[in-house]
């Protein structure tokens, strides 16, 4: 059921271009008529080598039946023959032949041209949709899922659906026709004939598909355990100088080769089940092209035959054997179909996916931060456990607010439910005294500036990087921001300024000096709150020297949320909120926290910070 729903709504991507599979039934019919013509060349050709007309036929009335139009044919070629001779019959005939065939492929290659449209064009809107679904799902999305697996659902599954239910779009339109139109030809010549295919053909097409009935599990499996390797080479290159410098190179290589082993065993499995289909359709269609020569040739060699001749039995068999290509082309577009459906009911899964941080109908418009921010009673966890309980907080315009304790005491899970990458579980998150979940969730982001501990770079120019988001940057905005972080000096010292590429995450660059870069954007975008966590956490002192500098800049008179471990650069906080275990436990400034002698001043003691 939900294989046949989500073959729906794959198709429903194609609604849009509906002219190109209406251009493409058009021509494929013109096609089909045009093949049967020069098929049925072959009984005048015939007639005319071994059995030459006496006398002029007589024209019959004009109909849309076979026996008319070889009617036709038959007067104006006995007529040729009788005043123009032999020799102008057959330069006739030939050229009849010569233009049905151009006039077939012609049809032929412009159905193509506009089913090239419905190939291509629903797998680029679904792709798009696919994108953008990845931006909008919540965090805790992937956390769940692996990022190779997510990759390998936009690249190789939406290629396997390319290949394999968008082809098929085609072999559905073009071959029933292409069957159909012979069909008839093949009943108007000999209906007993045609009964007796209709009986065996079908046998023939059940054997072949029943291969196919588990192609779609085997290949969903094969595809899961491609997202899983795509995963381990993501993960490995991330990790590599991990890797290297615990000499676990060989455990890394011996784990990948496991995998590429099993997937490799599959996909053989697959393909040699799928490659089947061929020799054993060629077989069958051979056996059944034998067996309708033997019952046809009795009919004829009997007088059974009414109105079958020689002639037109060779054209009926001629016209068989082509049949015999669309019903293998349908055949094999149900293996494809199988194999591709396991790639999109796998694209859909992420499509379906649970956005959880839903804007609501008519939200509340926000530009400007005019008071406060305030945590009331709040209480959010992952789905094992609080990760944050009863949080009760309130940040007041232009102040700045420390964040400090152990690691894994909800600091940073406190400071992502501001920009709702998380929506609370109980209690509320407001802005100037409403909640954040009635705020237009663009315009909540849109006051927000965050630099966060691993500098998140783009393999893209500087001046990108520091635009990033705010198209109408201009270069003399960029420099100045930069300058506002410590970052403009080092930029003009790369090779081409502004428009050097940093390389993937901006590893061309030192951990500093990718900061700075983070924290130009963060200036560029001049949000009114912004929030910083554990921003210095990862650079040596002289670094850190430069980015709190920088910091200091950017936080001037603007309202701030400071993650940190080093409690050295929060000491000057309006106020520092002490978290452990996702509970406020203390609450002051630096000195009032010293002077209580609690969690703050132990932390402090084990950083040896001065003024204990």
């Amino acid at each position: 059921m939900k294989k046949n729903r989500n073959f729906r709504r794959m198709m429903g991507y194609v609604k849009p271009y509906w002219g190109s599979v209406v251009a493409n039934f058009i021509l494929n019919i013109f096609s089909v008529i045009f093949s049967l013509l020069s098929f049925t060349m072959i009984v005048p050709f015939l007639n005319l080598l071994f059995n030459p007309p006496q006398e002029v036929m007589p024209l019959p009335e004009f109909g849309l039946d076979v026996k008319s139009i070889e009617g036709i044919l038959d007067h104006y070629l006995s007529f040729l023959i009788l005043t123009k001779g032999p020799n102008s019959a057959l330069l006739f005939i030939c050229c009849l032949v010569v233009a049905a065939f151009f006039l077939r492929n012609l049809t032929t290659y412009m159905g193509q041209y506009y089913i090239a449209n419905v190939r291509v064009n629903p797998i680029r809107d679904l792709r798009n949709d696919l994108y953008h679904k990845i931006l909008i799902l919540p965090l805790a999305f992937y956390s769940k899922h692996k990022k190779g697996d997510i990759i390998a659902r936009v690249t190789t599954d939406l290629y396997e659906i390319e290949v394999s239910v968008m082809n098929y779009i085609d072999v559905f339109i073009k071959n029933p026709i292409t069957i159909i139109g012979y069909f008839l030809y093949m009943l108007f010549v000999s209906w007993q004939l045609t009964v007796f295919v209709l009986v065996v053909l079908p046998i023939a097409g059940l054997v072949i598909g029943a291969i196919g009935k588990s192609l779609k599990k085997d290949s969903k499996e094969a595809q899961w355990r491609l997202g899983g390797i795509i995963s381990t080479l993501e993960e490995s290159i991330s990790g590599l100088r991990i890797i290297k410098a615990f000499n676990a190179i060989g455990y890394s290589k011996r784990a990948f080769n496991e995998q590429n082993d099993k997937y490799a065993r599959l996909l053989r499995f697959v393909s040699r089940k799928r490659e089947l289909s061929s020799p054993m359709s060629e077989f069958l269609s051979a056996a059944v092209i034998c067996v309708v020569l033997w019952f046809g040739g009795r009919l004829i060699l009997g007088g059974a035959g009414v109105g079958l001749d020689a002639a037109s039995f060779i054209a009926y068999v001629a016209v068989f054997s082509q049949i015999i290509s669309p019903v293998k082309a349908i055949s094999q577009g149900y293996y494809n179909v199988q194999k591709g459906l396991a790639a999109v009911d796998r694209v859909f899964e992420v499509l379906d996916a649970e956005e959880v941080i839903v804007e609501k109908e008519n939200p509340v418009s926000i530009s400007d931060f005019k008071d406060e921010i305030k945590y009331d009673n709040v209480t959010f966890g992952y789905g094992n456990g609080d990760v944050l309980k009863d949080i009760n907080l309130t940040i007041k315009k232009g102040k700045m607010i420390a964040l400090v304790g152990e690691s894994g005491g909800g600091k940073s899970t406190m400071a992502d439910l501001l920009p709702r990458f998380y929506d609370v579980c109980d209690g509320s998150v407001t802005v100037d005294g409403i909640d954040i979940r009635e705020y237009r969730i663009s315009d909540l982001r849109g006051m927000m500036g965050i630099v966060t501990q691993e500098s998140i770079l783009f393999n893209d120019t500087v001046f990108n990087n520091i635009a990033f988001g705010m198209e109408s940057a201009s270069m003399e905005d960029v420099i100045a921001a930069a300058k506002v972080a410590n970052a403009h000096e080092f930029i003009m010292n790369l090779e081409n300024g502004y428009d050097t590429v940093i390389g993937d995450r901006g590893m061309t660059l030192s951990g500093g000096q990718r900061q700075r870069i983070s924290i130009a954007r963060a200036v560029l975008k001049n949000p009114p709150v912004l929030i910083l966590d554990e921003a210095t956490a990862a650079l040596d002192t002289e670094s850190e020297r430069l980015v709190q500098d920088a910091l200091a800049k950017v936080m001037s008179n603007r309202t701030s949320i400071v993650i940190a471990h080093r409690l050295s650069t929060i000491q000057n906080a309006d106020e520092i909120v002490v978290l452990v275990k996702g509970q406020i436990v203390e609450r002051g400034t630096h000195t009032e926290l010293l002077a209580k002698g609690g969690v703050y001043r132990h932390l402090t003691q084990m950083q040896s910070i001065g003024g204990v």
